[in-house]
């Protein structure tokens, strides 16, 4: 018996020296696989490498580099073949083999191409999604879109697409929720998506709103300002449609949260273009209606921004006129 254990013994001993040799030739192996475009046989003996450090104790400086080196060409294989697939047209494959890249990536600690591979990953969902866009077929490109903006937020050409899908299926809230983190972006670095974020986001609040309106559905609107996570977006949406039921008195009251829950000179604006409407309002049954005045000409004269600018100074002009 203990002779065949000393046996056993040796037989693991000299597995473990085989692993520790044997590396470094199959990592020379894998990498004349990947310099020849070989990438699916390079994979397997990469992982074999990396496999096979951690089951030393005492690496050497050879597989210490084969280890490292291992690391960085297996990101880079499933990189690689996520480009011939991506060039092929085979979005899913692409994006499954950018993925595993990114994933192995922060797994490796190598932030640089994680990011990459995810916004490579994020151009396959980009790439199918607008063939099932480009044919009205928005349940598609919902979910398809869906695993691109998951994969690469900053992706917002896609991102901008996905909220349009939104839209035009009718769920408006959904729309508005991503349209809303687009808007959210630093400016500076994107500025025409930002931009056209807050364009779609006004242009289908006022189609719910005329709906809403034309429907006489004023707590309606309310309830849909209820709904947005843009804290600016609904103080504007119940400005309006406290106007509509007339209840001036509570829209001046709304000032100064509303003004405090918008982001942009151009929101702060629009809020105060309504609470000069309001004070106007009031002026006909005003027990001093020069106040009024004088307070709806304070409110338009903030307006200095958005698309009630001219209104607001139509409004001075008219308010300040001489009496004929």
């Amino acid at each position: 018996m203990r002779k065949l254990f000393l046996t056993l013994v040796a037989l693991m001993g000299a597995t473990t020296l085989f692993a520790q040799t044997d590396m470094v030739a199959i990592f020379q192996q894998a990498a004349t696989n990947a310099k020849a475009g070989n990438f699916a046989e390079a994979i397997p003996q990469l992982d074999e490498v990396i496999n096979a450090y951690y089951d030393l104790d005492e690496p050497d400086t050879n597989q210490e580099k084969a280890f490292a080196m291992a690391k960085k060409y297996i990101v880079l294989c499933y990189n690689k073949l996520g480009g011939q697939a991506y060039n092929a047209k085979n979005y899913d494959k692409a994006a499954e083999y950018f993925a595993e890249a990114a994933n192995l990536a922060e797994l490796y600690d190598n932030v640089g191409d994680m990011n990459k591979n995810r916004e490579f990953a994020g151009k396959c969902y980009e790439a199918k999604g607008a063939e099932a866009f480009n044919t009205g077929d928005y349940a598609t490109a919902i979910e398809i879109f869906s695993k691109g903006y998951a994969a690469d937020k900053f992706n917002t050409s896609m991102a901008l697409n996905l909220a349009e899908s939104f839209f035009r299926s009718d769920r408006y809230a959904d729309g508005m929720k991503v349209a809303s983190e687009i808007a959210a972006l630093n400016p500076e670095k994107f500025p025409e998506a930002v931009a056209e974020a807050q364009n779609k986001m006004d242009m289908y609040t006022n189609n719910q709103i005329a709906k809403l309106q034309q429907a006489k559905d004023y707590d309606g609107i309310i309830a849909l300002a209820d709904q947005l996570e843009d804290a600016g977006m609904a103080q504007k949406l119940i400005l309006q449609a406290h106007y509509y039921k007339k209840e001036f008195d509570k829209m001046i009251a709304m000032e100064s949260e509303a003004v405090a829950a918008q982001t942009t000179e151009a929101g702060r604006s629009d809020v105060y273009y309504w609470i000069g409407v309001a004070h106007n309002e009031k002026i006909e049954k005003a027990v001093n209606p020069e106040i009024e005045k004088n307070k709806a000409v304070t409110a338009f004269r903030k307006v200095t921004a958005g698309q009630n600018v001219a209104n607001a100074k139509a409004a001075i002009q008219a308010l300040t006129a001489p009496a004929k």
